[in-house]
């Protein structure tokens, strides 16, 4: 019955990593699987530029060779840099109801972090702010989203027992479009149009918004997310990462580009149909049907859930009401697609400006996810 950790190296040992959350939440409907092959390749230098930036471990708890457990340990130097810490952070935790279990865990990542130099210990976060962060505190009876984390109640004692501590919070919300945009939003909307002469700009898939912007999208969203927690500058190579990887899969109905009088982009606006239906029926595989339940949920043309992925406005363009624009293009388009409700990202609880581009409509703050710290 001696718990045993061991790193993990091998392509075997990883896929019994990743699988080991699956099988965890087999018997959770709330539960979203990832994409399996995704998180995959999120550990592999070759196919992730974030680890160009970041030094990682990964491990296993097993009790008679059955799996108990697994942690990542991350030290992202690039972030650490910007915001003066020494923080080894952890991720990909999970364990079952065994409080030697999760202490073993997190002791093993503290002490490789504390070999590095490192003096805090920091998470549930990825290698960026664009991997999943923060453990769920409430909303546990909600399905989660692809975008977000999912865990068992229980992980919040052993948390509070290890003696964590709250770093930030973050906050997901349901909002109930209305069938038309408010009249007022449209007035600010043309205003905002005639004083900053900016515009929308629609394009029809990636290859249209390379040929006309290249990735001046990523710079915008690079920019506009530089105060947010966690958050790592991105790289060229992470910029063209998550080009390549997420937006050919957009249905660009959804995306809203202002630009100004230059036609340089101001702001991105994007959202996507809610696949985490079909990663649950196909368990996050693609093979051997995985690949129709999430193209028939990425192409569909009527939908009830909308997940709102992120608004990014260039820093010299905030606060001057171009958020208004989004929401003029979005809502006819939302309604089109007979969508019922938007499903938030994870918003900061201290983003009261984000928060807010929501709380005018009707709405219900639903989940609240959590970041730890302490030091060691």
């Amino acid at each position: 019955m001696a718990l045993e950790i061991r790193e993990i190296h091998s392509k075997s040992e990883l896929k019994q990593f990743i699988q080991f959350a699956n099988d965890l939440y087999k018997d959770c409907p709330y539960y979203c699987p990832p994409l399996f092959f995704d998180e995959m390749n999120s550990f592999k230098p070759d196919m992730n530029p974030a680890l160009d930036v970041c030094e990682y471990q990964l491990w296993m708890a097993f009790r008679d060779n059955k799996p108990v457990g697994r942690i990542a340990g991350i030290i992202n130097r690039k972030a650490n840099e910007k915001w003066g810490f020494r923080h080894v952070r952890f991720g990909w935790f999970d364990f079952i109801d065994d409080m030697e279990v999760s202490k073993t865990l997190l002791d093993t990542v503290a002490a490789w972090g504390k070999e590095r130099g490192m003096d805090g210990l920091n998470g549930p976060v990825g290698f960026t702010d664009f991997d999943h962060e923060g453990l769920l505190l409430e909303g546990y009876e909600y399905p989660a989203v692809m975008a977000s984390l999912y865990n068992y109640p229980y992980y919040v004692k052993h948390m509070d027992a290890y003696g964590l501590v709250k770093e930030a919070d973050w906050v997901e919300m349901r909002v109930f479009p209305p069938q038309e945009c408010p009249e007022r939003l449209s007035r600010i909307a043309d205003i905002v149009k005639q004083r900053s002469k900016v515009h929308v700009v629609k394009v029809k898939n990636s290859r249209e918004l390379v040929r006309r912007f290249g990735i001046q999208y990523m710079d915008v969203i690079d920019e506009a997310y530089q105060k947010l927690y966690n958050f790592q500058p991105m790289t060229v190579a992470q910029k063209n990462y998550y080009k390549n990887m997420y937006f050919p899969i957009l249905n660009f109905d959804f995306v809203t580009l202002v630009v100004n009088e230059n036609e340089e982009i101001v702001g991105v606006g994007l959202g996507m149909p809610d696949i985490s239906d079909a990663l649950r029926k196909c368990g996050g595989k693609l093979l051997p049907f995985g690949w129709y339940h999430l193209l028939r949920a990425l192409k569909a043309r009527q939908m009830n859930s909308f997940s709102f992925l992120l608004i990014a406005v260039r820093p010299d363009y905030q606060d001057k009401g171009i958020n208004a624009l989004f929401f003029q293009d979005q809502i006819p388009i939302i309604n089109k697609y007979g969508i019922k409700i938007l499903e938030t990202t994870n918003i900061l609880e201290t983003n009261t400006k984000n928060i807010a581009n929501f709380t005018q409509f009707d709405h219900m703050f639903h989940k609240r996810h959590r970041a730890y710290l302490k030091t060691i």
